[in-house]
């Protein structure tokens, strides 16, 4: 059998050096507008979530997991294997949470060290107003877990300012970079608070307390094992091109890519956006309720698929696959061509099942989503 060698360059790269490695975190704390430590993790960010989880509820403490989808289920798992009492704050899978739902549960336990809130859940659509939710938390004394996996790059994500004490990301998404790194940031308060958990992972892939003593504190100089250095270097250049192509305006393009998909689907019979309020709406990824009687999601993401292929359609899983599907506008494909073509195949994949008007929906949709494209791009 004859080697692939398309791409010898990634098989010969020179080390990467602690002064490299070091240099990427601070481009990742520009990313997050942070001056707390960066801890960056060579797995994805489901490892730094779980080692948030652990390391910050010990035992015998009290959480407030606020459940918008299935990664906020996912923390509550974690924090009842930490032996932390978990308060569980449900908001409906078509909206957001609200600072004053979490500032009343707060006040019913006031014993809460840690709150763990994910900011956009591209499974559900919806996004949590962090800013507002945040300024309750710091008032109350606990800690913020934020993960951002699906925000970062996609929309404001101001980590100090809003008080988050531990804020995950991951590149695959909106940052259009690899899955198998990730980064966490981590507040003072927050390190404190993990120092004092005698049950904090150590020795451990989950131990952000190791990577603590080996990295950050000894002035980041010694990397403590050898780097994923393909993930660094592909997270690298990711966040290369959002700051190139400008946050804000990265932010603005995933904005438009909702704002248009929104207006579209609305055109189209049977179909209609999961989340109901615009301001509740993730700029990563839009979901969409299939309503009309005798329609599958799965079967209309497989007909319009089978008419636009390469368009990024999802159906959803578990209980909602029959009724929800999704589009992943987000990284390279939050673009007006992308929306559109989406919408061309989401009205063809109606008109094939069946739906009565889909084809005739098909201009409207396209000339609303050019609108919506147009006035969110201009504000």
């Amino acid at each position: 059998m004859t080697a692939n060698t398309e791409h010898p360059s990634l098989l010969d790269l020179p080390p990467l050096s602690a002064e490299h490695f070091a240099a990427i975190e601070d481009k990742i704390a520009s990313l997050l507008r942070t001056r707390c430590d960066i801890v960056t993790m060579q797995g994805e960010a489901l490892l730094p979530l779980e080692a948030c989880i652990r390391s910050a509820a010990p035992r015998g403490s009290t959480a407030l997991n606020i459940v918008t989808g299935p990664y906020g289920e996912t923390f509550g798992g974690w924090l009842r294997s930490c032996g932390a009492e978990v308060v569980t704050l449900n908001a409906p899978f078509s909206g957001a949470v609200g600072p004053d739902e979490v500032a009343r549960a707060l006040r019913e336990h006031p014993e809460t060290g840690l709150v763990s809130l994910v900011h956009a859940e591209a499974a559900t659509g919806n996004t949590n107003p962090v800013a507002q939710i945040g300024a309750v938390v710091r008032e109350h004394g606990a800690l913020l877990m934020l993960d951002a996996v699906a925000s970062v790059g996609a929309e404001p994500l101001l980590t100090d300012d809003w008080g988050v004490d531990l804020c995950v990301i991951g590149g695959q998404k909106a940052l259009a970079g690899p899955a198998g790194v990730s980064a966490v940031s981590v507040s003072a308060r927050a390190w404190e608070r993990i120092a004092a958990n005698d049950l904090a992972p150590r020795r451990s892939y989950l131990s952000l307390l190791d990577w603590k003593e080996r990295w950050l504190d000894s002035g980041r100089t010694a990397l403590p094992h050898a780097p994923a250095q393909l993930e660094m270097l592909a997270l690298e250049q990711a966040v290369d091109r959002v700051l190139a192509e400008g946050l804000d305006a990265s932010i603005d393009r995933h904005r438009a890519a909702s704002a248009a998909l929104r207006a579209g689907t609305r055109q189209l019979p049977g179909l209609a956006p999961y989340v109901v309020r615009d301001q509740d709406a993730a700029p990563a990824a839009t979901t969409l309720r299939v309503p009309a009687e005798g329609v599958d999601a799965r079967e209309l993401v497989a007909a319009a698929l089978k008419s636009e292929a390469g368009v990024p359609l999802q159906a959803a899983g578990g209980a909602l696959a029959a009724e929800m599907l999704r589009v992943n506008h987000y990284g390279q494909a939050a673009g007006r061509t992308v929306v559109l073509d989406s919408l061309r195949a989401l009205a063809a994949g109606l008109e094939t099942l069946g739906v009565a008007g889909a084809g005739a929906a098909r201009d409207q949709a396209l000339e609303a989503a050019s609108a919506a494209w147009d006035a969110t791009a201009v504000a």
